[in-house]
């Protein structure tokens, strides 16, 4: 298999100076990287690479020298146009073995590594994923490329044993969020409900989660709707964590998760793309397509995840007991910070204020969350977006955003430094979206100003975490530190 592997990829750079990336089709699979020429037994410090799992991507290895290897990501299925997301292993070790790593073929030039962003990593007896030091990562013009951009990381192997990972950012699977799904069904709680609402391609599921109190649901008053949808684009991982925030949120016992069930009924799509997460692609479905760009036409054989979410949402909007409020569309950003929102741009003037609330009461729940980088647009080449899209279908009375969270890191009111955003912080701001509800609502008198009085602000402690000590940790700020924000925030 190795041998065999290694002839595919030099038959892959015999065809296209340009790097081969428009040739390469397929994962590296227990690739053994020897020095040219090399047909002895294997040895410890022969790299072995493996990109032939869940959300893989690296499409061929280039020996250097022994301590330097070129890496090119494979592009998506069907799209040589994008190559960004990586994630593969390496074992075969030899302890105290450094190595520079460089990736060659990036289809974007601008990237938060000119900015101090580094790769993950975890290892066998290391499972959980940390950051790579910034210090170790040069981000530049290569003239051996072609003047492309390249990323260069160096990395010393420490446990010969061990079988290390590298990736992109911290990735959220298929499975991973199957599992997640299927554990909150085991809890059967009664303001939850799953279901398959279509399948992809691949036919894997497209899921559906319905939050809300059964009462509000049968109930004859006109009820308030709230959809979103995460991971169109597969290689936007950081989109999934905030999505699980926001579920874990509303499903918790928390006293402000318990009024919104009351009030409003959440819809959420965790996974739109979930043939393009598996397989490791950053930006387009198996087929190749960016499904964030046909929202307008979707086909049931092609785009089939996509066209059954638009089928739900024109249906719900027809119903006449229904107001469909917002549709939030969750993304990840290669080239900025923070959280931020896109929105829509209308004429009237009064519109455009409304569409601004909410965006504005995030920021001051979330530290992390920027109104300064929040932008509306109707550029022509965002038309075939869910927000574009729906904005233009809905109602005055909805709003349609474009949910975006940077990739590396945020800044702080009186931060010097970027913080660089973890699994965690990730969560964190997807509960402080959830629980921004509130106050919309609260503002907007459909949820009466009668509650708890430690709830009439935003300040309360997460109560998410009772099972889980630490989960909610930090997420409220006391008034105080939002004014001091508020003054300081550019």
């Amino acid at each position: 298999m190795e041998r065999k592997m290694e002839n595919t990829v030099r038959d892959v750079e015999a065809d296209s100076e340009a790097g081969g990336e428009d040739a390469l089709v397929g994962n590296v699979n227990k690739l053994m990287v020897s020095p040219p020429g090399y047909s002895g037994v294997q040895r410890k410090g022969h790299l072995v690479f493996d990109a032939c799992f869940e959300s893989g991507n690296l499409g061929r290895v280039d020996y250097i020298s022994d301590f330097e290897f070129d890496l090119f990501i494979r592009p998506d299925t069907c799209n040589p146009r994008f190559r960004v997301w990586f994630n593969f292993t390496v074992e075969n070790v030899r302890e105290t073995q450094r190595v520079i790593f460089n990736v060659v073929n990036f289809s974007k030039t601008k990237s938060l590594y000119r900015d101090g962003m580094s790769p993950v990593v975890k290892s066998t007896s290391r499972p959980q994923w940390q950051r790579l030091p910034a210090k170790n990562v040069y981000y530049y013009r290569c003239p051996d490329h072609r003047r492309n951009y390249v990323m260069s990381f160096a990395f010393c192997f420490d446990r010969e044993d061990d079988v290390y990972q590298f990736a992109y950012c911290y990735p959220y699977t298929y499975t991973r969020l199957q599992h997640y799904l299927a554990s909150l069904e085991r809890r059967n709680l009664p303001y939850l409900q799953r279901e398959q609402l279509g399948l992809s391609v691949q036919q894997r599921r497209l899921d559906l989660l319905t939050i809300t109190n059964s009462g509000h649901v049968n109930s004859e008053r006109e009820k308030k709707l709230v959809f979103l949808t995460a991971r169109v684009h597969p290689g936007e991982s950081p989109a999934s964590f905030i999505c699980q925030g926001v579920i874990d949120f509303l499903v918790s016992q928390h006293p402000v998760a318990q009024i919104l069930r009351d009030h409003v009924i959440f819809k959420v799509v965790p996974m739109l793309n979930p043939d393009g997460v598996y397989l490791g692609n950053y930006r387009c479905s198996l087929m190749g397509f960016d499904l964030n760009r046909h929202w307008q036409d979707p086909s049931p054989w092609a785009h089939p995840t996509l066209h059954a979410v638009k089928q739900l949402i024109v249906q719900m909007n027809q119903d006449p007991r229904v107001s469909l409020e917002f549709y939030i569309d969750v993304h990840a950003h290669s080239t900025m910070l923070n959280g931020f929102m896109y929105g829509n741009v209308f004429e009237d003037e009064e519109r455009v204020q409304r569409q601004a609330v909410f965006p504005r009461l995030l920021c001051q729940n979330a530290p992390d969350f920027s109104f300064s980088n929040t932008s509306f647009n109707r550029d022509v080449v965002k038309a075939g977006t869910g927000r574009r899209f729906l904005g233009g279908l809905l109602d005055d009375t909805s709003y349609c955003y474009t949910l975006e969270v940077s990739f590396y890191s945020y800044m702080t009111a009186g931060s010097t430094a970027p913080v660089p955003y973890s699994e965690e912080s990730y969560m964190k701001l997807g509960r402080n979206v959830a629980r921004t509800f509130l106050d919309y609502y609260k503002l907007n008198n459909l949820i009466k100003d009668n509650i708890p009085h430690q709830l009439r602000s935003t300040d309360v402690m997460s109560q998410t975490g009772k099972n889980n000590p630490g989960r909610g940790a930090g997420i409220g700020r006391n008034t105080v530190d939002r004014e001091k924000e508020k003054s300081v925030r550019h």
